[in-house]
């Protein structure tokens, strides 16, 4: 009983691995005669040139997006404006970060004072 039920899983795990592809294969039995070797060429031929025509088609959309991106970039007056935006922003960060930084300062030496004893540093 035992041996049947080990030989039965082991006959389900040989029919469950994969099989190796015949690809290439010198000893494969479709592949003996000249005709068949030829029509498995055609076929191959075939689906790697329609492969490249669709590669070419996809890289000349990409190629096409590409030059309408840069076609609008720099020189446009949307990517100026944009441009003068960030800059105005990035100067905005600069003095809302020193004016924090300043405040910060003075908030941490008045605590210092107010811990010292000029509790009137301690209204602040």
């Amino acid at each position: 009983m035992r041996n049947k039920l080990i030989l039965g899983a082991l006959a389900l795990a040989t029919a469950l691995l994969p099989v190796a592809a015949l690809a290439d294969d010198p000893h494969d039995p479709t592949m003996r005669t000249a005709a068949a070797r030829a029509r498995d060429h055609a076929i191959i031929r075939g689906l790697n040139q329609r492969e490249l025509a669709y590669v070419r088609q996809r890289d000349a959309r990409y190629a096409e997006g590409w030059r309408n991106y840069r076609s609008r970039g720099a020189n446009s007056e949307d990517y100026a404006r944009r441009r003068a935006d960030y800059e105005r922003a990035n100067q905005r960060y600069a003095e809302d970060q020193s004016r924090y930084q300043h405040q910060m300062a003075d908030w941490r030496r008045a605590v210092a004072a107010c811990r010292a004893g000029d509790y009137s540093a301690c209204d602040n």
